[in-house]
Formats: structure tokens, sequence, C-alpha cells
């Protein structure tokens, strides 16, 4: 009796299909150059957690759509190397993985696929041990291939695996942005301080937003964040913005199970509000980076800090 040769697949709803193209060697032909005329950009966007279960993932995907629904190229990279579902989340069946662009058997402008208007998504791999612990060569594989894409993004958004492993660090260390989500649950708390404190003494970052998670209410959002400026003011030198809240919604588990993205699903949900208000945050907030080559720059500190 054969195996099954892709268990993700009976898991999924009715996903879309990403059929292989014939890659033609120039990235042109699969993403055009950026218009420079967007709400934000060009910038990086980490997306992390100190523990799994805070929605990060779903956070991640439906951010990156709000910003494509506001006008930016937006390139939404699974970073959860190996655990990966962004895929799911965004209801896309990808044919590749970021597997293939660590081992070179496929070139990147055919494994990253078009989503939701204006996003593209790289797709990583999930339940492989050695892309969750990727090797110095893997890595460098892995930024040598993205790093062609600087212009041709507004935003880059990368999901983290959630705690402080590696990988999980280096991405948002490396970020323009990063983004902490967090729960009312204690739990969620302490180890978001955690993050919060490994991203200040190992990588000296010194500014973060916070974006609360499955709140009861807007005062609980805020009373989350409160209780994390308390315990960085006490004990850490690094600044917190709060990026708002989103409420527990039933409307994103039923869009999981759609294998749709809570905002094209449910656009008017409170969660998909609530989504769309934290992408507007970021658009105000003085994140731009004018420098050239600022997307390469985020694969360049990734690279030294692992040569460091």
């Amino acid at each position: 009796m054969k195996s099954d040769p892709n268990p993700r697949e009976s898991l999924r709803p009715a996903l879309v299909e990403s059929e292989p193209s014939e890659s033609t060697g120039n990235l042109g032909d699969v993403i055009p150059l950026r218009s420079g005329l967007t709400p934000i950009g060009p910038t990086v966007i980490a997306v992390t957690s100190g523990k799994g279960g805070v929605g990060k993932t779903n956070i991640s995907a439906n951010l990156a759509i709000a910003l494509g629904q506001r006008g930016a190229r937006v390139l939404a990279i699974d970073a959860d190397l190996g655990l990966a579902n962004m895929d799911i989340i965004m209801g896309l069946a990808p044919t590749y993985t970021t597997a293939d662009v660590v081992s070179g058997e496929v070139p990147i402008e055919d494994v990253i696929i078009p989503g939701a208007p204006n996003v593209w998504l790289l797709p990583g791999a999930s339940g492989q041990h050695d892309l969750a612990n990727l090797s110095d060569t893997g890595r460098r594989n892995l930024f040598t291939a993205v790093d062609g894409l600087d212009d041709r993004f507004d935003a880059i958004v990368v999901d983290t695996g959630a705690g402080i492993g590696s990988n999980a660090i280096g991405f948002a260390a490396a970020a323009k942005d990063i983004i902490l989500v967090v729960t009312p649950e204690p739990t969620s708390v302490a180890d978001a301080y955690g993050m919060l404190k490994v991203l200040c003494t190992r990588c000296a970052v010194r500014r973060v937003h916070v974006l609360a998670n499955m709140v009861a209410g807007p005062a609980d959002g805020e009373q989350v964040f409160r209780r994390l400026v308390a315990l960085a003011d006490r004990f850490l030198n690094i600044g917190l913005d709060y990026l708002g809240a989103i409420p527990r919604d039933g409307a994103i588990s039923r869009s999981v199970m759609r294998g749709e993205p809570v905002l094209t699903a449910y656009p008017r949900s409170p969660a998909s509000l609530a989504i769309l208000d934290a992408a507007d945050a970021l658009g105000r907030a003085d994140h731009r980076d004018d420098r050239e080559g600022a997307l390469r720059l985020f694969w360049r500190r990734l690279l030294r800090q692992k040569g460091a």
C-alpha cells in the first residue's frame, strides 16, 4: 500500500492550485517592478510571538492582504520553515516551497505564487527538520535567491517561527519593523516578554510594535500592552508601540475551514476591520526606509548575523 506523498492535501479545503510555470530566468516576467507610488515601503515587517497558538500566522497572512488592498505590492514569506502553513491560511496549494529554493533545484520565480491582489507568497515547507534548523549553506542559498526581489515589492511580511529559536530571532532582528503578537493569557505575556528580552539584549532591537490578539474588547488589549510596557520599562532598554487589538472572532476559524483568508471571506467581520486598522497604523508609522536597496539590506543583515 502506497503512502500519501503529500498528507497536507487531506487537511486542505478546496484550495487554489498553483500551476508550475515554465521558467524564463527573468523575474520581471513573473513580478513587474514596483511603481513607487504606494502608501508603505520599502520595508520588511517581521511578525513574531513568544509562544505558539497566538494566531501569528493568521495575522501575518491577513496583514499582507490588507497592505495589498491599500495598494502596496507585498511578498509574504512563510519563514516558519519547518512547520509552515501560511499557504493554508491564504487558500493556496503551492507546487514548490522554500525547500526547493534552498536545495537549488527550482528557481525562485517558479516558487513564488500569486495570492490576493498585489500579494505573492513564498511558501515554506512543513515537517522538514532540515529547514527548521537551516544550515549556513541553506540559509545563504535562500537569502541569495530572494536578494533579487529588492525592486519588486513595497513590503515584505515575514511570518517567523514562534519562540526564540535561531531562525525566528534572525528574521525578526533583521526586519525594519517587528510586530509582536500576544494574547491576554499570562503564559503568552510571559513568553512575549522573553522574546522582547532576547531581541533587546542579543540583537540590539530598540523598538517593537505590539499587537494584541484574541481579546474580549479594546480594554483587554490595552491591559496586555500596559503589562508588557511595565516589564520593558523596568528591565529592558526597548520601546513599545501599540498597534491595536484583534478581537476573538468566530469568523477567523470559519475562514480557515473554508480555506480563505478572513479579510476576503468575511471582510466586514470585527477581526477583519481590526486587521485593516493595524495595517493603516503601520502606514502611519515612521518606518519608511528611503535607503537605496532597503529590502536588500534585510538579507545582508541576516547574512551578517549568521556570519557573526
